[in-house]
């Protein structure tokens, strides 16, 4: 595990599942870790509990990252309580999946402004500031669904391949002000994610702490070197 004694992190949608063992893994690491999400209490809860834990300092934010105001004022309550920010991981996603002639309006535009438009505005206002710091990374919580067209997923789809998309521009857009930008692509996660249930015979997928073991191995690379895209599936899924 790196040592990330005072390193400033923020993870959006760090509540539950991947975000929640992303947050844990910082905040193992010794860092400061700011939790967000959309509801107040489950910030505050989460909070808590990492702060609990007893490692680095722990901040919670509520942030609904479909509102750019809201994005703004996670980055800037970070750096006026820390002074600085090292890494942002973009974990924030919602998934409903429908055919597109039965996906709604508001089933669309709800995909896209928190998996595409929050990864934007969050990296927006993060930029900046990391660039007056020396540098940082940007992290992107993707997924194989971002190469992987499947029926009745028409809007996660294209949140996710527009993803990958803007993490390869902000990639070259930022990498010389020692800001690197990459994306992760978990394939089936054992999480709560689409309506299923965690439960000891989904073991055969990537568990949450996989996917949060990603994130450490990436910040924890040498500076010359660059990862930009990390792609995960299970190593022994069901034959079918």
């Amino acid at each position: 595990m790196p040592d990330l004694s005072g390193q400033v992190c923020i993870v959006t949608g760090s509540t539950k599942g991947i975000g929640r063992a992303i947050a844990e893994a910082l905040a193992d690491a010794g860092a400061h870790v700011v939790v967000s999400a959309r509801t107040e209490r489950d910030v505050s809860e989460t909070a808590g509990a990492l702060a609990r834990r007893g490692f680095g300092s722990i901040l919670g934010v509520r942030c609904d990252v479909r509102r750019p105001a809201d994005c703004d004022r996670l980055v800037a309550r970070t750096v006026e309580r820390f002074g600085r920010l090292d890494v942002l991981v973009n974990n924030a996603g919602v998934g409903y999946f429908a055919p597109v002639d039965e996906m709604s309006v508001e089933d669309w535009k709800s995909q896209i402004e928190t998996n595409l438009d929050g990864a934007f505005c969050c990296a927006r206002a993060a930029a900046p500031h990391m660039k007056r710091g020396g540098g940082g990374w940007i992290i992107n919580i993707g997924s194989l669904a971002g190469r992987n067209a499947f029926a009745g997923g028409c809007a996660y789809n294209a949140s996710k391949f527009g993803l990958i998309g803007l993490t390869e521009a902000m990639m070259l857009d930022l990498r010389y002000d020692n800001i690197r930008v990459s994306v992760i692509m978990p394939g089936s996660v054992n999480t709560e994610f689409r309506g299923r249930e965690v439960a000891p015979e989904n073991a055969w997928m990537l568990q949450p702490e996989d996917v949060a073991r990603a994130v450490l191995d990436l910040v924890a690379y040498p500076a010359n070197a660059h990862v930009s895209r990390v792609e995960m599936r299970p190593s022994q899924p069901p034959r079918k």
